[in-house]
Order: structure tokens, then C-alpha cells, then sequence
């Protein structure tokens, strides 16, 4: 029962009857990760999805050189590596647990069976690929067009909106996972903080970040963001 409520609540599977939630519950394995602990690694065998229900997860890639860039941070509700179901193919990048995470596993073999016989399903999983593949262009546009300031504003913005439009907001990933997210290092990412603090946009308070200037952030994020 405990992993039926906790089906129900993911968005992905929002209007699924009672039967097709048990269905769901027959396939998935419950898995428990530690923080650190690796989930997958880049060229793993594809054989299924995840779905977050508590915890956090980052999907990186690392560059030879062992440089870290994470390209996605989920959180509870949210699915990740998905594309395996419909591809078949190996993970494009590597997961790890952020803190200590429950996820599900479905595997693909079995949930295209299900997916065969409720098209609700696939059609709940294109939207939400659809909307990755739009958070992963603004996140190349970001890196490759815009300065760092920039790039920090644009997240800001988009943590204010997640919080419906929050002044308020609270930091649930350390700062180097933070500058790992936005393409840069620590130390630069701190700099930009205390500009920020200083010319008034925001203010800070260890995690706690409070929201100024939002216009200011809006207007550094469109502009390409030099301060």
C-alpha cells in the first residue's frame, strides 16, 4: 500500500486508475541509495527509469580531465533517465544520490508491456520530456551565451517560480554542487554572490538567500549578466 500512495503521487502517473497504480506497484523495485552513493555511471546498460520519492539525485558528466558538470538535480516526484525506456540504449551520463534518496525502479522490459496497454502512460511521459528538453536548452543557452552572474540570476528566478514566486528561498544544494549546476568553480560563484549581496539584488544568510531586486535578477539574466 505504502508504495501504491507513493505512486499515485507522482505526476508522471496523475490520472491512472486504481488497477493501473497496482500494475505499476507489481513491476517497480524500492531501492534506498546513501548520500554519494552512484545510482548508475555514464555507459551503464539502459534497462529502465527511476522516479525520485524522497531525496535528492544530480545526473552529471565528467570531463576527462575529472572536471564535474551536472546537468540535472531531482528531487521528490521527479523521473529520471527515462529516454532508456523508449531507447533502449546505454545512460548519456552518470547518477548519484546528492543525500540519502528512496527512488523506484521500473524496469523497461516490463513497463513497456504496461505501456502497450495504457497509452495515458506514454502520453504523461512525452510532456515530461518535453519540458526536459526545454530546461536542458536553456541550460546550454545559459552556459554558452551568458556570464556567470547571469546564469546565477536565471537559476534564482527559476527557484522564486518553483516557490510560486517566493522572495524567500533556501539553498538545498551546497554551493560547489551549485557551481558544478552553472559551469563554474567555488570560488568564482562566491564572488558573485557577495556582488550580488552588495549591489543589492539579494540578501544572504548562510543557505538563505532573500530576493531583492527581482527585476535587477530578471534584467541580469536577459542581458547575459555582467555586473
Amino acid at each position: 500500500m505504502d508504495i501504491i500512495k507513493h505512486i499515485a503521487s507522482v505526476p508522471l502517473f496523475e490520472g491512472l486508475s486504481e488497477k493501473q497504480q497496482e500494475e505499476l506497484a507489481m513491476i517497480v523495485t524500492d531501492q534506498v541509495y546513501k548520500r554519494g552513493q552512484s545510482i548508475f555511471s555514464e555507459g551503464d546498460e539502459g534497462r529502465g527509469f527511476y522516479v525520485v520519492i524522497t531525496g535528492k539525485v544530480k545526473i552529471f558528466k565528467l570531463s576527462f580531465e575529472g572536471k564535474e558538470q551536472i546537468l540535472h538535480l531531482f528531487g521528490p516526484g521527479e523521473p529520471f533517465a527515462e529516454v532508456a525506456v523508449f531507447t533502449g540504449q546505454h545512460f548519456p551520463a552518470s547518477a548519484e544520490a546528492v543525500e540519502e534518496s528512496r527512488v523506484f525502479f521500473f524496469p523497461r522490459d516490463s513497463f513497456v508491456d504496461l505501456i502497450k496497454r495504457n497509452t495515458s502512460i506514454a502520453l504523461s511521459m512525452l510532456a515530461v520530456l518535453s519540458l526536459r528538453l526545454q530546461r536542458f536548452t536553456h541550460l546550454i543557452d545559459d552556459l554558452s551565451l551568458k556570464e556567470v552572474p547571469g546564469r546565477l540570476s536565471a537559476y534564482l528566478i527559476y527557484l522564486s517560480e518553483q516557490e510560486g514566486g517566493a522572495i524567500d528561498l533556501e539553498l538545498t544544494i551546497t554551493k560547489s554542487q551549485l557551481a558544478s549546476l552553472l559551469g563554474t568553480i567555488p570560488e568564482t560563484l562566491s564572488r558573485i554572490f557577495n556582488k550580488m549581496s552588495k549591489q543589492g539584488y539579494i540578501k544572504m544568510e548562510g543557505p538563505r538567500i532573500k530576493i531583492i531586486d527581482r527585476e535587477g535578477l530578471i534584467n541580469l539574466a536577459e542581458a547575459g549578466g555582467r555586473l
